[in-house]
């Protein structure tokens, strides 16, 4: 006789078990939301087609009876619209989150420090409902220094977010691999033609292999590039974009243009030089600041077509006080909407930064002055 024995379920089982008795009780509240989007319709439907074939009062034809038909039905009717409004509202939200997190990895937030830097950066999308639009920006700290890019794609909106996106992708890996600034911006050149190429393809696979003879062909990105040295030095190449602010408190002259020279074209109509040296636009010292911004800033016009001051505004918020980005940042956006007296007619992209480095004392026999970062 051959005896069976009862085993304990091994580890895997009961795990596979558990797995699924999470998977149950996590889909259990949208199966009851998939049931009640069904039954509640059913239920109104159900009273009303009742009341009309049951209900004696309905079968009347007085004055009080058909005003009372009118309100069950009128209420059978309220009760369905509040419920397919409640579902619009539901999926409304549902594709808000989605979209917020979609935009926020295209975009991603900015760590409030980094490397010894204070940061701060916002966007206003031209297109509303959007957080995000044709200006792009980031920044990362490198083994080369603390790299920056600031960026306006041609148009506004989520039309130029695929653009975005390419430009971004190849930013934040070539800023890690290439110790040179001008090969970083080769990189973005060739990631932006190959976004262009692959657009043709796909929106006009009649011009494949021949040059294309449609709007792709104009669009173009301007660029900002920064690279932020361990003493404050910044070097930086421009394509087309506007040059950054220097905030100084307490200086005579607090707010200034930190330009170095005149930009190249931007990267898309017209290939780059074949030297790309950096330019050294200047020093960033402990406690002064840097404001870059997309052209959709100092271009917004209020009701009389006169321009946004952005470098007055500046000098209100940065004379007597300490550049605390995330101020800044607000100062210039309440101003700029109080200005224009609504949503801007274009993307406007602000990023702040100020040093909190500090110098480390030299020591006997160390010829070499370092900085180190300041703990707040």
């Amino acid at each position: 006789m051959i005896r069976t024995r009862n085993r304990a379920p091994t580890r895997s089982a009961r795990s596979s078990f558990r797995a699924r008795l999470v998977k149950a009780a996590r889909s259990e509240p949208g199966r009851i939301r998939r049931v009640l989007v069904l039954a509640l319709p059913t239920v109104w439907g159900a009273v009303a087609i009742s009341y009309k074939l049951a209900c004696p009062l309905a079968q009347q034809t007085g004055l009080g009876a058909r005003i009372v038909s009118s309100v069950v039905f009128f209420a059978v009717g309220t009760g369905l619209i509040l419920h397919v409004r409640q579902g619009l509202l539901r999926e409304l939200r549902e594709i808000r989150a989605v979209a917020g997190a979609a935009q926020n990895v295209l975009i991603r937030p900015l760590p409030p420090r980094l490397d010894g830097l204070a940061l701060a950066a916002g966007q206003l999308s031209a297109d509303r409902g959007a957080s995000v639009g044709g200006d792009l920006y980031d920044v990362v700290a490198t083994d080369h220094g603390v790299r920056v890019v600031m960026g306006d794609v041609r148009g506004h909106g989520l039309a130029a977010l695929a653009t975005v996106g390419a430009v971004l992708g190849s930013f934040r890996e070539a800023a890690h691999d290439e110790p040179e600034l001008g090969r970083v911006l080769r990189r973005l050149e060739r990631a932006h033609a190959r976004h262009l190429r692959q657009r043709s393809r796909d929106e006009h696979p009649a011009t494949l292999g021949a040059e294309p003879d449609h709007p792709l062909a104009e669009e173009f990105v301007t660029v900002l590039l920064l690279e932020i040295r361990p003493d404050g030095a910044v070097h930086a190449l421009n394509c087309g974009h506007p040059w950054p602010y220097l905030l100084r408190p307490g200086a005579e002259r607090c707010v200034e243009p930190m330009t170095g020279g005149d930009p190249m074209p931007p990267l898309g109509p017209f290939p780059l030089p074949a030297e790309l040296a950096p330019v050294r636009c200047g020093r960033v010292l402990p406690g002064e600041g840097l404001l870059l911004h997309t052209d959709g800033i100092e271009d917004a016009r209020d009701g009389h077509g006169r321009f946004f001051p952005l470098q007055s505004t500046l000098t209100d918020v940065v004379r007597r006080r300490t550049v605390v980005p995330q101020a800044v940042l607000h100062a210039v956006y309440g101003r700029l909407l109080r200005h224009i007296g609504g949503l801007p007619s274009d993307d406007a992209a602000v990023l702040v930064l100020r040093n909190d480095r500090r110098r480390v004392p030299v020591q006997s026999g160390e010829p070499v002055v370092r900085t180190a970062h300041k703990v707040l």
